[in-house]
């Protein structure tokens, strides 16, 4: 019994070993896209006017967030108009959700929503092109 526990073992060990291996080596080999632009950071002059420090007879209040300026924010998640439901905007087509891909053919930026299989590179390219406009217009913009 305790030699068919420690086969068992030994098999499962080795399973997890080979798949950490495995995805270990696909990290390493993907080259890497084009870069992605980092949104800039709001410069000083768009903040509000300096804030004062509170009264000493007045209780400290909680500093409220600063707003995050709507250009840095623009573009990197999207808003289904009809349910509100907020999403990141996906860096590739296969990974877009249901809404998205309805709505890039809603707008006439493909002609149709593409299966997996049909995904070649050319229709790829199309839909990569496609993402892209999508995630600036406005209407879709949290």
């Amino acid at each position: 019994m305790t030699e068919l526990l420690f086969g068992l073992t030994v098999v499962f060990v080795g399973y997890v070993v080979f798949e950490v291996f495995k995805t270990v080596s696909q990290t390493h080999n993907a080259a890497p896209s084009s870069p992605k632009p980092v949104p800039e950071p709001p410069s000083d002059t768009a903040r509000a006017p300096a804030e004062t420090a509170p009264a000493p007879a007045e209780p400290a209040a909680t500093p409220a967030p600063e707003p995050v300026a709507a250009d840095a924010e623009r573009g990197l998640h999207l808003r289904n108009p009809a349910t509100g439901e907020i999403s990141a905007v996906p860096t590739n087509y296969r990974f877009a959700k249901k809404w998205i891909k309805e709505a890039l053919v809603e707008e006439g930026l493909l002609e149709k929503v593409y299966k997996p299989n049909e995904l070649d590179d050319a229709a790829a390219r199309k839909a990569k092109e496609a993402l892209e406009k999508f995630r600036w217009l406005e209407k879709y913009q949290p």
